[in-house]
């Protein structure tokens, strides 16, 4: 190949080249990176986690009495609704309220195979099955499986997740 001064190219321009990319965006003169540039949308109103959960609390076939559930940590809503993107925000409870209802025979399923008073449950095990926060965590499993797991991570012990994926079925793996 041939050299670029040979091709006719000015030393200077050669030299603009030689300088590593993120250099050049830094030297005077240089235009602003694109991230920069790019005009960022209004930011989508936030949910309120109480609104969600009362959202649920409508579909009472699929949660467990409220004597029998099991609170293990206040932290779980927020974790999950902390995995629903900016732009989903707009009518989520809508969407939530008809994931819960298109889902409703295999939620009831889940309530009755591993909520509470349930052969694995009486082990301990499956602490989440049965709670309002559950619609949410499963809704956010199918819909963001990778940023649920990763919002999971950074806050709380993954074994609760670990269990309502694996009680949830084969369609939704997090973890592997």
């Amino acid at each position: 190949m041939a050299h670029p001064e040979a091709l006719g190219t000015p030393p200077a321009t050669i030299a603009a080249y030689s300088i590593p990319p993120l250099a050049r965006l830094q030297q005077p003169g240089s235009p602003a990176p694109l991230e920069a540039r790019v005009e960022k949308p209004a930011s989508a109103p936030g949910l309120d986690a109480r609104d969600v959960l009362a959202a649920v609390e409508r579909s009472p076939w699929a949660l467990a009495a409220p004597g029998e559930r099991h609170r293990p940590d206040g932290e779980f809503p927020d974790v999950a609704l902390s995995a629903v993107r900016a732009g989903e925000h707009e009518e989520y409870v809508e969407r939530l309220e008809a994931f819960v209802e298109q889902r409703r025979a295999r939620l009831e399923e889940l309530l009755r195979a591993y909520g509470p008073g349930s052969r694995p449950a009486s082990h301990g095990r499956y602490a989440l099955v049965g709670q309002p926060e559950t619609l949410v965590i499963l809704k956010r499993m199918e819909a963001a499986p990778m940023l649920m797991r990763g919002q999971w991570e950074k806050e709380l012990k993954v074994f609760f997740l670990d269990d309502l994926e694996f009680a949830w079925g084969p369609r939704v793996r997090l973890s592997r």
